[in-house]
């Protein structure tokens, strides 16, 4: 692999890593769930809150790291920010996940991967 390539793998694996630690804990987990359900609409902040039962200060910690990582968006409308999660984002890590157990080694037979995506 040439010294560029290198570079970039290691850039892409850092970048997936953040995204995994993101999500790595379960409110964030409930929370990337709840708003994939509501995509692409999204939620507004108090729902989210009343739905996943986590108290507003906690939450918006939580949903300012999925932000931070690019795995939420927010836009505001009037008084309300409403959070959808970020599809392109998704489809980027899982991309790089089926890259390497499906395409390369084979860990994961590629029907089956797409099999769970349906």
């Amino acid at each position: 692999m040439s010294r560029p390539a290198k570079k970039q793998n290691l850039e892409q694996i850092t970048r997936y890593a953040d995204m995994l630690s993101a999500m790595g804990t379960e409110p964030r987990l409930r929370i990337m769930q709840l708003l994939l359900t509501a995509h692409p609409d999204g939620m507004v902040v108090a729902d989210i809150g009343s739905e996943l039962d986590i108290p507003s200060s906690t939450l918006s910690h939580h949903l300012e790291k999925l932000k931070n990582e690019d795995l939420v968006r927010v836009r505001r409308e009037g008084t309300y920010l409403w959070y959808s999660a970020s599809a392109d984002a998704l489809r980027d890590l899982l991309g790089f996940l089926y890259a390497e157990c499906c395409t390369r080694n084979k860990a994961v037979k590629p029907e089956a991967f797409v099999q769970l995506c349906t």
